[in-house]
């Protein structure tokens, strides 16, 4: 009886925005008007247990009636307006806005300006299909004059803002940051990269982080792979990325996505730089949530 030869496990998958497939989801027809979501990952996905990423777009007018979810989601708006309800108020984000929603937190969304409103959403744990994508309609919200999103205000616990300005190294003093300094915009600089956190546990996420990561030119990760699902947008730019041992360069509007054990490293070609937002799910551990080939390479060296 023969047998067939073992193959190599896909743990990672890259889209190109030209190939954006916009539909409105099963679980909200009749329940939303003028919505429409790429979902670039999901069940679909090889290597995917943890993470929904995508894109959704509401025309002007549009609306999503009041509902729940039993997963945690993020959104980072990326163009236009949109209005998010939630029990604790209304919240008019605008591009570079960025908020967690967490599990059965009810809320619905309201486009009332004169253009489509676009946010990247994740959402983690992963939406199962089997049921009905794990969302449930629940009475109307009470609705009010809705708040900007201002991180120097201690009343927005759930929202926040970054623009590409937070991610130069040389505005990171309190007269230059375009809002006040402090540790919820602290930037991490290191090896060419920049890298802002955006949903993390400080902003009250419990299943997912969502981050912002600027390489400047000649700018690099080596080698490396997580004991987490990562996805990657890219903002600005382009990126030179392998995975697996196989290259790509990515471009604005490209996503890709990592499964856990997939080896993956970048680089920026130039010239300019290269943006792009990251997602992470689950939380990374306290430790080892990185493992370089290079350390583990130079052990190997220096054991002879």
């Amino acid at each position: 009886m023969g047998h067939r030869m073992s193959q190599k496990p896909l743990r990672h998958v890259v889209h190109r925005g030209a190939e954006a497939h916009f539909e409105e989801p099963e679980v909200l027809k009749g329940r939303s008007s003028g919505f429409s979501r790429w979902s670039a990952i999901d069940h679909k996905t090889p290597g995917a247990v943890h993470t929904g990423f995508g894109v959704c777009v509401l025309e002007p007018g549009g609306s999503i009636d009041t509902h729940v979810h039993s997963f945690e989601e993020s959104v980072h708006l990326l163009e236009g307006e949109v209005i998010c309800h939630t029990s604790e108020g209304s919240v008019l984000l605008r591009p570079g806005d960025y908020g967690v929603i967490p599990v059965a937190a009810p809320h619905a969304w309201n486009n009332v300006g004169e253009s489509p409103a676009r946010w990247a959403v994740m959402t983690a744990p992963q939406p199962q299909p089997a049921f009905a994508g794990d969302t449930f309609f629940v009475d109307p919200l009470p609705t009010g004059s809705a708040f900007e999103v201002d991180p120097r205000d201690p009343r927005t616990r759930s929202f926040g803002h970054v623009s590409p300005g937070n991610m130069d190294p040389e505005r990171q003093t309190q007269d230059m940051l375009a809002v006040s300094a402090s540790m919820r915009s602290a930037l991490l600089v290191y090896s060419g990269i920049s890298v802002k956190m955006m949903v993390d546990t400080d902003l009250g996420a419990q299943l997912q982080t969502m981050f912002m990561v600027q390489y400047e030119e000649r700018g690099a990760a080596g080698a490396h792979d997580h004991p987490l699902e990562e996805t990657y947008m890219i903002m600005e730019g382009k990126t030179d990325a392998k995975f697996d041992g196989e290259t790509y360069r990515l471009e604005v509007g490209d996503i890709a996505f990592a499964g856990v054990g997939c080896v993956h490293e970048f680089s920026n070609p130039g010239p300019g730089i290269v943006r792009w937002l990251e997602t992470q799910a689950p939380q990374p551990p306290a430790r080892y949530s990185y493992r370089f080939a290079r350390d583990w390479n130079y052990l190997r060296d220096v054991l002879g």
